[in-house]
């Protein structure tokens, strides 16, 4: 299980312990790599100290580079059969990871929870955000990837296979990505699936529970922009021969 983390000194801690409680009881063996974003408060001496009492956590330390860089880079570290990654805050509890195995086991290459769907829960979420998504999902359906309800939920899983060649096939945040100075949300997960489709392998998308969390980073106007110039750049790349 992957988790990047970005000035994450509130949140991480209890996340991390909950995740952690959650697979150490589980049958199968499992790793989780907190990967820090180049925060600048304390999240890595806090992740490093839940580490050091869990063998089943390790910490990866990247430059700001974003959400993007960070989540490759854990998926790119990850050594399990499936690999997962989830937002920091478990704004879809990590229990909800026992609905998407089955369907890595019966043999889908990527499975990604949504919170669109019969079954999906969207708890305490305000309603102007739940229309700036569906905004932004018509407009992805528009631009570059039909067919899923909803690409930019925060926890997807993978099979090793799949993770190894789609994350070092992306172009957008991929191992040049630029240093950046401040929390930015992107459209990296739209590049993802898109290249996951384009490849040809089977994907799951099943509804999960979400909370809504106060705390959010995502910036509605900045955010918004900065992810429809990603789905243009990822239907760009794709005419241009990039995936090829």
């Amino acid at each position: 299980m992957v988790i990047p983390a970005y000035n994450e000194s509130v949140r991480l801690p209890g996340s991390l312990k909950r995740v952690v409680e959650y697979l150490e009881t589980q049958p199968y063996p499992a790793e989780v790599l907190v990967v820090d974003d180049g925060s600048t408060d304390n999240t890595v001496a806090l992740a490093k100290e839940i580490a050091a009492e869990h063998p089943i956590v390790r910490v990866i330390e990247n430059d700001h580079r974003g959400k993007g860089f960070t989540v490759r880079t854990g998926m790119l570290a990850g050594a399990g059969k499936f690999i997962l990654f989830s937002d920091a805050d478990l704004a879809v509890p990590i229990e909800e990871t026992a609905k998407l195995l089955p369907f890595l086991e019966e043999g889908y290459d990527v499975v990604i929870g949504s919170r669109e769907g019969q079954g999906a829960k969207r708890i305490d979420e305000p309603w102007h955000r739940h229309f700036m998504g569906r905004v932004f999902n018509f407009l992805i359906h528009l631009i570059a990837l039909r067919g899923f309800q909803d690409t930019q939920c925060g926890f997807k899983a993978f099979t090793r296979e799949a993770t190894h060649d789609l994350f070092n096939r992306v172009q957008l945040y991929g191992e040049n990505a630029a240093r950046i100075t401040e929390a930015a949300v992107t459209g990296f997960d739209v590049e993802v699936l898109f290249l996951a489709v384009k490849l040809g392998y089977r994907v799951k998308e099943v509804p999960v529970t979400w909370i809504y969390g106060e705390e959010t980073k995502v910036n509605p106007l900045k955010d918004s922009w900065r992810n429809l110039k990603d789905v243009i750049a990822v239907r760009w790349n794709d005419l241009s021969g990039k995936y090829s």
